[in-house]
């Protein structure tokens, strides 16, 4: 069964377009990592996905359902997509435990003890127990992202949206992110992330598309399209890869 199907999707900025009649399924379970140069319209699909753009034309459904409708509540929308930015988007103000449970809480009504004791669980599975009562200030890039990640679980949503998730951390701290991100594979969580580290795109992903001015030119397995692209542009993005030593 299909979680996402995106049908001729289609954007545009100030008469530029970034989508172009762009198609996507996802099914359950699966892992699709999305690839390709800045612009070709990776971040933008997801934040359409997730009903933070609005569409210029398009479907798109999650489990069956248009949520592209404009008489679709967005907020009804959110609560079964978790989101997790380039930036952490923490609230300073507010201790890793807050930011956890501060949706909820506030969105989906639950009891404080009841979102505390879920968000202290998914803490501890990722490592970050002792940090709960901590503010972002006083964690590592790496812990600050996977506080986000875990915010974004808290949620229990059906479909899961990471947008360049380790583009801000120093190398050192992109492994922590990349095995939770392995984790949350085996748990079967269904993912669209979009990224440009190769390898773990190879690893993690059970299909790569690749992208260029708003169209998926070449989807399939990962070994495919990062060991044998059939498509010239494919090749080429993929070769300015190799020469850079990303994959």
């Amino acid at each position: 069964m299909a979680v996402l199907t995106c049908r001729g999707l289609r954007k545009e900025f100030g008469g530029h377009v970034v989508l172009d009649g762009l198609d996507l399924t996802v099914a359950e379970h699966q892992v699709v990592a999305l690839i390709g140069a800045s612009g070709s319209g990776k971040s933008t699909l997801l934040r359409c996905v997730n009903l933070l753009e609005e569409l210029d034309d398009g479907t798109i459904e999650l489990d069956g359902e248009e949520i592209s409708d404009p008489r679709v509540d967005p907020d009804r929308v959110r609560r079964r997509i978790g989101m997790v930015f380039q930036s952490y988007n923490l609230f300073p103000h507010l201790t890793v435990l807050q930011n956890v449970t501060l949706a909820p809480r506030r969105v989906h009504r639950r009891a404080r003890a009841d979102a505390e004791a879920q968000a202290r669980d998914l803490l501890d599975r990722v490592g970050l127990g002792a940090k709960a009562d901590a503010y972002p200030d006083r964690l590592s890039g790496g812990q600050q992202q996977r506080v986000a990640i875990v915010r974004a679980l808290a949620n229990q949503p059906r479909l899961m949206l990471l947008d360049e998730v380790t583009s801000a951390l120093d190398p050192e701290l992109v492994g922590e992110v990349l095995a939770m991100i392995r984790d949350l594979k085996a748990d079967g969580m269904t993912m669209v992330l979009a990224t440009h580290e190769m390898g773990f795109a190879r690893e993690v992903a059970d299909q790569v598309c690749f992208l260029d001015s708003g169209r998926v030119v070449e989807a399939g397995p990962p070994g495919q399209v990062l060991g044998e692209p059939t498509q010239p542009r494919t090749r080429q993005f993929l070769r300015r890869i190799i020469e850079a030593g990303r994959l």
